[in-house]
């Protein structure tokens, strides 16, 4: 019912910039929560900005700084600006929404990822 698509990741060099996307779509009632996490090789998914529907953003210690967060809620869409990226930004990227569909409770949405590879 509900479907988040992201986008905009890629290969860059160390100290470049990459946006990446994430827009959602089905039968939503509202999106609260929407946010970013990745997962390099070998390692855990990891938090790294959230934003709520009001716009509060909340980032990782490794992150801050560099990456904004930002969302246009009429396009049920989430933007990660990535500028200064480093190779250990290296991982696949994931969108995360707490989406509630009309006639349901909210409940925790995933993408499937979009790579960024950041070369040395």
């Amino acid at each position: 019912q509900v479907q988040l698509v992201e986008s905009g990741g890629g290969l860059v060099q160390a100290g470049g910039s990459l946006r990446l996307s994430c827009a959602a779509s089905g039968s939503i009632f509202s999106i609260n929560d929407m946010g970013w996490y990745r997962q390099a090789p070998g390692n855990q998914r990891e938090l790294v900005a959230t934003i709520t529907s009001g716009g509060s953003a909340n980032y990782a210690d490794s992150v801050q700084g560099r990456f904004t967060i930002s969302r246009d809620n009429a396009k049920k869409t989430v933007y990660l600006q990535m500028n200064s990226l480093k190779p250990e930004d290296t991982a696949v990227y994931y969108c995360n929404a707490v989406v509630r569909v009309v006639g349901d409770i909210p409940r925790v949405y995933w993408g499937r990822g979009t790579q960024v590879t950041v070369s040395s």
